[in-house]
């Protein structure tokens, strides 16, 4: 499905790429800095957050001559990884994509790393970690772990 890259300007903070499903619904993804050191807090550790269809008010582009029935607001997802695990994750992120589409969760292939999917009560969200980010992110929790070290 054909893909436009947009957010480069000055007032975005991080490109998204976009695309509309089988039901003409726009969807987009975009991965930022969850957390990053900074001037202030310069240990702070580098975790990234690919987010699908979260953030609504930020996407409004479509191709002219598009038949659009609005942002795809039935689901959403968020992965939060290591700089160094999110290349990993990409190919599986595809097909995440590609089982929803078609409404097929068992085409589904197994994550690259583990990680734990926290479902909201009210299942507006899926919010999945993988285990090194959650121990980075959360070094009190598990003070005895050799990744919060």
């Amino acid at each position: 499905m054909p893909v436009i890259v947009t957010g480069t300007s000055y007032s975005s903070n991080s490109p998204i790429a976009s695309w509309m499903d089988r039901r003409q619904r726009l969807n987009y993804i975009n991965v930022y800095a969850y957390t990053a050191p900074d001037e202030f807090v310069p240990f702070r550790p580098f975790i990234l957050r690919v987010a699908i269809n979260k953030s609504a008010g930020r996407v409004t582009v479509t191709r002219k001559g598009q038949v659009c029935r609005g942002l795809n607001l039935l689901w959403d997802f968020e992965l939060t990884v290591l700089p160094k695990e999110i290349l990993d994750f990409l190919p599986w992120i595809v097909n995440l994509i590609e089982a929803h589409d078609k409404g097929s969760p068992l085409l589904l292939e197994s994550p690259p790393h583990s990680f734990e999917l926290k479902v909201s009560e009210v299942e507006l969200f899926n919010n999945a970690w993988t285990e090194k980010a959650w121990l980075l992110a959360n070094p009190t929790m598990f003070p005895n772990s050799s990744l919060s070290s």
